[in-house]
């Protein structure tokens, strides 16, 4: 049995020293006969750095690197290449005299490699100049692979302006690529967000973005294919539905795919946990999302357009644009809308949706406070008793700080509600829609659980007024559901503006 490759983006370390891989170098191939200049969007730690260095290997001539690979016999060995490899993925950068040494730093440890003298003295400078002298030294064009290309801007996401000093920058650096044509044989550039070619890549038209290729769908990440294929003698006791319901999901018009980190940590310690979401929290995803009003039942299904989907910048922001490009939501569909493309979004998996749920629940109110409202809410489920589920809500709507309300009008905002309804109810991990649709309409929240159907409507009033549940029985949203649950319930809730929280709680069962 081969080792696990946890966290290692070495090529060579995973080819010399036994560790499973998953052959993705038919892509090289792919990529040098299609073109010269690339970009490429992905989550974070879903194997960008670790493809980079397979380029990387493949154009410094290792062969004995790629024995039994694909790329073994669809290679030219006897073309060597010098690269030049840039990553910003280590550290902080939270100045930008930070990232301007971190440049100088980079450009100076190739020339040092390569045994390059350089003269000039600014960092963009002293880059056109490398790139130059590597072609006339060793009479081949050159190589260049960017990886984590945004990670600056990222660090300061929430410092607007000190992230469009960190944009800027950068536009400059990278300016360089667009005046070294002649010299360069192939570029490569990664990140997690796709901010606009205007403000980043400023001149470098014929970057080609295959984001949303569907034909390098797979390009990181591992297909169920792979995963059964490659680790199979790890998988005797495992249940690979549960798996890939935990898992699987991720897709950018193509076959949908594992991220790497958790399935190989999943294999490690065969324990279903939200090992990729605990690598980072989206705190500033979630402040901007109550800024912007959204709901996070909205996500289940999210219809977006391409301005949406395809990029941002800092004084730009979109929350469905991050969310996508940083792996929370992905498209589950495609549409045509006039001459537009039309994309609809939702949760990757299961780990992302109750991970995200729970983090959202934990903004409201502390960790011990939830853990308690959600036994709660689940005891009340499964006993199927509506007072202490009543009692569950107000008590969480209760723990809120009222400072949370006075920054905002959130209590006047029915979405507000249904949000942390949603919530959960998603992190408790049971079956919940919302937005349902039916012939009649949309239901606000459907839950179910032990083959019982829940049916929520909310309303925020001034003062109680019973219309809520009276709502689902005129548009008889049960109907749906006959066939499908033992037992239905219908349950409205009215929350007060002023009070913020339950004012009426109803329910009724119809079958």
């Amino acid at each position: 049995m081969k080792k696990l490759p946890i966290g290692i983006q070495s090529f060579i370390e995973i080819r010399t020293e036994g560790y499973y891989y998953v052959d993705k170098t038919r892509y090289v191939r792919m990529l040098v006969d299609e073109g010269k200049y690339f970009f490429l969007s992905r989550p974070r730690r879903f194997g960008k750095s670790l493809f980079l260095d397979t380029l990387k290997q493949a154009f410094l001539g290792r062969k004995e690197l790629f024995e039994g690979l694909y790329l073994e016999n669809n290679w030219d060995w006897s073309q060597v290449y010098p690269v030049i490899h840039i990553s910003f993925g280590s550290g902080v950068y939270s100045q930008p005299d930070e990232l301007t040494y971190k440049q100088f730093s980079i450009i100076e440890d190739h020339a040092k490699k390569y045994e390059v003298e350089l003269s000039k003295e600014g960092a963009n400078e002293r880059f056109i100049e490398l790139i130059k002298k590597l072609h006339e030294k060793y009479e081949r064009k050159v190589v260049i692979l960017i990886d984590e290309y945004d990670k600056p801007i990222l660090d300061n996401i929430e410092k607007p302006e000190l992230a469009a000093k960190m944009r800027d920058n950068l536009k400059n650096f990278y300016s360089v690529i667009k005046d070294a044509d002649e010299h360069l044989k192939f570029v490569f550039i990664t990140g997690v967000t796709k901010f606009s070619k205007v403000s980043i890549f400023s001149g470098l038209n014929n970057l080609k973005d295959i984001t949303l290729d569907p034909k390098y769908a797979a390009i990181c990440g591992y297909t169920q294919e792979e995963f059964e294929q490659v680790f199979r003698d790890r998988l005797d006791d495992v249940d690979l539905e549960e798996v890939k319901l935990w898992y699987n999901g991720y897709s950018w018009l193509g076959e949908r795919v594992y991220n790497p980190f958790d399935i190989l940590l999943y294999l490690d310690m065969k324990d279903f946990r939200p090992y990729w979401f605990e690598t980072g929290t989206p705190t500033f995803l979630m402040k901007l999302i109550l800024q912007r009003k959204l709901s996070l039942a909205e996500f289940d299904k999210l219809e977006v357009g391409d301005e949406i989907i395809e990029s941002f910048d800092v004084d730009r922001i979109y929350p469905q644009t991050l969310l996508f490009q940083t792996g929370y939501l992905t498209i589950i569909d495609k549409k045509k809308r006039g001459y537009m493309n039309k994309y609809i979004l939702s949760w990757p998996n299961l780990e992302v949706k109750v991970s995200f749920s729970n983090h959202m629940l934990i903004m409201f109110t502390d960790l011990v406070e939830k853990e308690r409202n959600l036994d709660e809410i689940y005891a009340a489920l499964e006993e199927g008793n509506f007072d202490r589920l009543k009692e569950s809500i107000k008590s969480f709507f209760a723990s809120i700080p009222h400072d949370w309300f006075r920054k905002n009008n959130l209590s006047e905002y029915e979405g507000f509600y249904a949000s942390v309804l949603y919530s959960y109810m998603s992190a408790l991990g049971v079956d919940v829609k919302a937005e349902d649709p039916t012939s009649k309409g949309q239901i606000d929240l459907t839950i179910k659980f032990n083959e019982k159907c829940y049916i929520f409507e909310f309303k925020v009033v001034e003062n109680a007024t019973s219309k809520a549940l009276a709502r689902i029985k005129e548009k008889r949203y049960h109907e749906k559901y006959l066939n499908k649950c033992n037992e239905i319930y219908l349950i409205g809730i009215e929350f007060s503006k002023k009070e913020r929280n339950i004012v009426s709680f109803e329910y009724e069962r119809v079958k």
